[in-house]
């Protein structure tokens, strides 16, 4: 697994900060749209988490997975890829303003935010704030999006930003749906998110 590819999964993931909830969305499906609007409310003030999973790219250039362990404290984030693609281990963390991605035996690259550090190293960039919401279920608030819901009123597919994001599974977690496991699909990239364990919840609560 190239360099390039292991820094964009990382920036991908390197995430920060949360927004308030605005109304962007053109909603569909079989779900009701009170009962989606009720979920955004419970899940969109979570702002710490801590994942562990199975991650997974692939394009028409190369492939590779990893496993995943992501750690969120509000504006701190700290990212551990280990495997294949992480070629034993590969760390981001920072917070906004400050972003260190330590590679073994590649050295650190540094930058003011995961977008610039993507920029660096690959030349070009994706909507990394997005996956702070697609990976609790929900829609970035600052842009147009379509959304289908589900029986359940979740997220079944989303189409955001040139990117579809499909929800191919969900688990309940202290009350809590969140989801299991993702497909995101855009910029001739295929990510695949396996989410094993999820520990989620809003700090001070």
């Amino acid at each position: 697994m190239r360099l390039s590819y292991v820094i964009l999964l990382t920036a991908l993931l390197g995430l920060s900060g949360c927004s308030h909830l605005t109304s962007n969305e053109q909603v569909a499906g079989t779900g009701k749209p009170s009962s989606w609007q009720a979920h955004k409310q419970v899940i969109a003030p979570l702002d710490a988490w801590q994942i562990n999973g199975k991650i997974g790219i692939r394009s028409s250039q190369d492939s590779g997975s990893a496993v995943l362990f992501w750690l969120q404290r509000q504006d701190y984030f700290d990212i551990r890829l280990s495997g294949p693609l992480g070629q034993g281990s590969t760390r981001l963390t920072g917070r906004p303003g400050a972003v260190s991605l330590d590679i073994a035996n590649r050295g650190t690259f540094q930058a003011h935010s995961a977008q610039a550090l993507m920029q660096q190293q690959l030349g070009w960039s994706l909507p990394v704030e997005h996956l702070l919401w697609w990976v609790r279920g929900l829609p970035a608030p600052h842009s147009k999006s379509q959304v289908q819901l589900n029986s359940d009123s979740l997220l079944e597919s989303l189409e955001q930003d040139n990117w579809r994001i499909e929800y191919l599974s969900y688990r309940t977690e202290n009350g809590l749906q969140l989801p299991e496991r993702i497909k995101l699909s855009g910029a001739d990239l295929n990510i695949t998110l396996v989410i094993k364990q999820w520990q989620a919840r809003q700090l001070g609560q």
